[in-house]
């Protein structure tokens, strides 16, 4: 069923009428972002369009951050659907997205989905930084990192992969981890964030009493 849903969802996608057999992403990811992340992949590979896609979400991300007119228009419940797909299409054909990212942003607005769309980006940039070969790296800070710190982060990060292999460093903050950080490289995690050190001294000191 899921398989078939995709299978849908690739075919809304398609500007063409190339056979619609499912291009498969290097790498799975879950979730109702994963799914529409793997389909825009399959039709944008189908296309040869994965660069120029991936540019335009990147500069659409970016956007939606920083024009607040945009952010409210999407993330708006009571414009209707068709309204909302319509003015897409408007946007993607004036800012020249490719059709594939057009299709992906009129397709979410359809299926009443566009508050997943800073999601589906994320997964997609995840698909894209596998087919690249890159090791995907996520860290958790309690403060935002500067550029320095993360070029130095990133240099340590490099040593725990092969040689041949890349790093994509994403970030994140999150306040309640009070200090230190959570790392996660591949399939590897781990929890050095003074909210973890302070929860194992707690347990410590709990099967002591």
């Amino acid at each position: 069923m899921a398989a078939q849903r995709l299978s849908l969802t690739v075919r809304s996608f398609s500007t063409s009428n190339a056979v619609n057999k499912l291009t498969k992403p290097p790498v799975q990811i879950f979730g109702i972002e994963g799914r529409y992340a793997t389909a825009l992949y399959s039709a944008a590979s189908k296309q040869k369009s994965l660069d120029g896609v991936e540019k335009d979400l990147v500069k659409l991300q970016s956007s939606i951050k920083t024009d607040e007119k945009l952010r409210t228009f999407i993330e708006n419940p009571t414009i209707k659907r068709s309204i909302k797909s319509n003015a897409l299409k408007a946007i993607g054909d004036k800012i020249s997205l490719k059709p594939e990212s057009t299709n992906l942003l009129r397709l979410l607005a359809e299926n009443g989905r566009l508050q997943k769309l800073d999601g589906v980006i994320n997964a997609f940039k995840v698909i894209m930084s596998a087919h690249r070969g890159e090791v995907t790296c996520e860290v958790i800070t309690a403060r935002e990192l500067d550029t320095d710190q993360k070029q130095k982060l990133q240099g340590v990060l490099k040593s725990f992969v092969k040689s041949s292999e890349s790093i994509y460093l994403t970030t994140k903050v999150d306040p309640s981890i009070i200090g230190g950080m959570i790392v996660s490289i591949g399939d590897r995690y781990v929890d050095m964030s003074v909210a973890n050190k302070i929860k194992k001294y707690t347990e410590i000191i709990s099967a002591t009493v």
